[in-house]
């Protein structure tokens, strides 16, 4: 039978079609109607996850992924190993892209995971039924832990509370009389809002806005500019729609915008995630007055203050390896609320006694909470590896713990100027002079 060239080509386009229709057939059923991996859709992802009060893993994909089609059996298998103990679903990214687009989706597979109270977090784990299941198994422990010292959990970042419309706003009011001093000379980050009371796009975020602002209260702080009121700092911002969000990170002078959905657990996930690069390098600061005893301990959980040995003792090499000591460990814990001071032998006297420190044994290191009045001391030697283990004890509740009697004295003193010592050399003077008589005057023998 003879074919002719059109018929080739139609019988071409035929078989391509086909392919493709094969290639989408199988693609659209990653899960099928019997998979035990739940399907998420626009309408049922509030029920099924934002409002669980259990942990869920959602898998966001795209069906033509060929990542997402390898991961599939391991993402059902999973299902099955946590069915009853953790949720398990997914969604498609293609099928619904605002919802993938409030949470920020820009790659396949994408794992977050939903812990009730929480905004949702990436899984960054590796792809193996195992690793997912201690990952899952995890959460649940800390969620419970949560419950278990009382505090409570209602449902994801994304529901809305019962409680909502009576709760307090956590962001701040910013103005041209506050902004530089709140905002531009923190160390924290924050998150500003920029609006016009008139604007609908302003009162639809009003809501997610208070929520993000609550749910992250104590992590990020948020602020919002009423620009009606403040047009000096729109312009001064470069302000020219509404509303506009702009991040202030470690570089204050150079704020960025933020670009994703106005939904609350975006806001959250954004703003976690700016947290990790945002963190301001570690500081161990001498305590040189009552200011800086305020300034780092007082809001800290926990306040380590050194003694260090007298300069003429150690030299400034000496001084400054204990210094790096405690930086290296500032470091290591540098996401926890932790504080670090050092103080020279017999500079702060009072606050030697009440903490058992004085006349010898330096260098030492105490863990302070002011909040609690109470201390507790590194009984270990000086040294690193002792230190690291000894913040660590203290983040778990310590070991030890000794009540601080009354608020210490803390004198003011000068900063070291990072120099060594000098020995203050007296005059010489002779037995006669210390006795006051005057040898000259004396007839010889």
């Amino acid at each position: 039978m003879r074919v002719d060239r059109s018929q080739s080509s139609l019988f071409g386009a035929l078989s391509l079609i086909f392919v493709f229709f094969l290639i989408f057939n199988v693609c659209d059923a990653l899960y099928g109607p019997s998979s035990p991996v739940v399907q998420l859709t626009a309408s049922n992802f509030k029920s099924k996850v934002l409002n669980s009060n259990k942990v869920v893993l959602v898998e966001f994909f795209a069906p033509w992924c060929g990542h997402c089609q390898a991961l599939t059996p391991i993402w059902e298998k999973a299902a099955t190993v946590l069915k009853g103990v953790v949720g398990v679903a997914a969604l498609d990214a293609d099928e619904h892209k605002s919802l993938a687009q409030e949470y920020g989706i820009r790659g396949f597979p994408t794992i977050k995971v939903f812990v009730p109270g929480k905004p949702p977090v990436d899984y960054q784990g590796a792809r193996d039924v195992k690793s997912i299941a201690n990952f899952a198994l995890s959460q649940i422990k800390g969620l419970l832990k949560e419950r278990l010292d009382g505090k409570a959990t209602g449902g994801s970042s994304g529901s809305s509370g019962s409680n909502e419309n009576s709760e307090a706003s956590a962001s701040v009011e910013l103005n041209s009389r506050n902004f530089d001093e709140q905002v531009l000379k923190s160390k924290d980050l924050w998150i500003v809002e920029f609006f016009a009371p008139w604007c609908g796009h302003c009162k639809r975020l009003a809501p997610e806005w208070k929520k993000a602002a609550n749910n992250l209260k104590g992590k990020v702080k948020l602020g919002h500019v009423d620009c009606d009121s403040e047009k000096s700092l729109m312009s001064r911002f470069n302000v020219q729609g509404f509303p506009t969000i702009l991040v202030f990170g470690a570089d204050k002078d150079s704020p960025t915008p933020f670009e994703g959905a106005r939904t609350a657990s975006a806001i959250e996930s954004f703003a976690l995630e700016q947290l990790e690069t945002n963190i301001a390098p570690p500081e161990v600061t001498e305590l040189t007055g009552q200011d800086v005893m305020e300034e780092k301990c007082g809001s800290a959980a926990i306040c380590f203050v050194a003694f260090l040995p007298d300069i003429l003792d150690s030299k400034a090499e000496g001084r400054n390896k204990y210094v790096q000591q405690l930086l290296s460990v500032a470091e290591k814990f540098k996401k926890s609320p932790y504080s670090y001071v050092w103080a020279a032998a017999g500079k702060q006297p009072d606050l030697e006694k009440r903490v058992g420190v004085g006349g010898y044994g330096y260098p030492a290191l105490v863990a302070l909470n002011v909040k609690k009045s109470v201390y507790a001391p590194l009984k270990s030697a000086f040294e690193l590896e002792h230190i690291i283990e000894f913040v660590r004890d203290a983040g778990r509740g310590g070991k030890g713990n000794l009540p601080l009697e009354g608020a210490p004295v803390i004198v003011k003193t000068e900063a070291w100027d990072g120099k060594d010592g000098e020995v203050i050399e007296e005059d010489e003077f002779s037995l006669e002079e210390l006795m006051g008589e005057d040898t000259t005057s004396k007839d010889e023998l």
